[in-house]
């Protein structure tokens, strides 16, 4: 936990238990303490990578169902134009598309060819 955001960790500290300094306290106190504090601290949230606590993200996901329902009984909504946007698309991290290339080859042999060229200095290149 220190190592991810002790700022984090020092806030959670002092205001869960008054602990201004936690150096001076024994590190089996210090860790008791850490793991005593609540799901929707700080370094909690960092350490399970929410951006929110989940009840905030409940509440969102409710009033995104809300305003479905709403819009789905509009004129927009008959139409599919002008659809709202989730609030909890704000909440939740996305994962990051991967836009690496990859090679393929057919045979070993032409794995082994590509490697024979890329090590003898050609780069790769045909």
């Amino acid at each position: 936990m220190i190592d991810l955001d002790e700022d984090a960790l020092i806030c959670d500290l002092a205001e869960t238990y008054q602990v201004y300094d936690y150096r001076q306290l024994p590190l089996q106190t210090v860790a008791v303490f850490a793991y005593g504090l609540k799901d929707d601290s700080r370094i909690k949230q960092l350490l399970s990578d929410q951006i929110a606590p989940v009840e905030r993200v409940l509440l969102a996901s409710m009033v995104d169902r809300l305003s479905m329902l709403l819009w789905i009984q509009s004129k927009d909504g008959q139409k599919g134009v002008n659809r709202p946007t989730a609030l909890t698309d704000f909440f939740i991290k996305k994962e990051k598309e991967d836009t690496r290339e990859f090679m393929t080859f057919e045979s070993p042999e032409d794995y082994e060819n590509y490697r024979k060229q890329l090590f003898s200095g050609n780069g790769g290149e045909s």
